[in-house]
């Protein structure tokens, strides 16, 4: 038996997130379900990050354990042509024994995407948060800064999340201007991990600074009070990329 590291790209538009469900097709199911015949019988993949329904990837890591005899650009090969077009296999490789593609990961880099114009491109609207009203960017990166170090995130996880520790270090938040109905104005975060939800909802938040509906001072009252409805909006799905998976 030996571990294999694969690493996707996928526009989650059509799905119901990377993990697999009793009701509607995720990515894990069709990349088991692609695998298995090679294997010639079930095999259980497990990838780096849990990305939720409507969430891109251009980086997913998903790790396998398999006893098939394939070179790994064949196995690369192969599932391309069994998975469907929106999900795609960049590269297969040996990983040595024990690595795994959740736990052995050190931290995670994301992207998302907004387009802040009056309209947006029919082309774009699945892959991007389309806000009207303009956002001032010295605002929203005066409060991204208060979110850079470690924390507690407890108010900016799912409000029915439980997990051990809501500590996470955000090594840095980054915005690129857009311009445009088809120019998007992209933050860029990384950090050691990431609870569920908490990208999307650092993002619905500085949105809401952005726009003037809260002073950037409020984040480190939102840090402080650890309560989820002190934060904004959970940004929508769409705009949403894991980018890459370190290790």
């Amino acid at each position: 038996m030996r571990t294999l590291k694969i690493v996707l790209q996928y526009d989650g538009t059509a799905y119901a997130g990377w993990q697999r469900q009793a009701n509607g097709l995720s990515i894990q199911a069709l990349v088991e379900d692609a695998l298995s015949p090679i294997e010639g019988s079930r095999v259980v993949v497990h990838g780096a990050g849990r990305t939720d329904a409507g969430v891109h990837a251009l980086g997913q890591v998903a790790t396998v354990t398999l006893a098939v005899a394939i070179e790994p650009p064949a196995l690369a090969r192969a599932l391309n042509a069994l998975l469907p077009p929106d999900v795609r296999v960049l590269a297969v490789e040996d990983a040595a024994p024990g690595f795994h593609a959740r736990f052995s990961a050190t931290g995670k880099a994301y992207e998302y995407r907004i387009i802040n114009a009056p309209l947006v491109s029919p082309f774009h609207h699945n892959y991007v948060w389309h806000v009207i009203q303009p956002i001032d960017l010295k605002l929203v990166r005066e409060a991204s800064a208060r979110l850079v170090g470690t924390h507690d995130f407890a108010a900016f996880q799912g409000a029915r999340a439980r997990v051990v520790s809501t500590k996470r270090t955000v090594s840095r938040i980054e915005w690129e201007d857009g311009g445009g109905y088809d120019l998007p104005l992209v933050m860029r975060i990384e950090g050691d991990g990431f609870l569920r939800y908490m990208v999307r909802n650092i993002v619905g938040t500085l949105v809401d600074v952005g726009v003037g509906r809260r002073p950037p001072s409020h984040v480190a009252e939102i840090l402080a009070s650890r309560d989820r409805t002190q934060a904004g909006p959970t940004a929508p799905a769409q705009g949403l990329y894991l980018v890459r998976v370190n290790y």
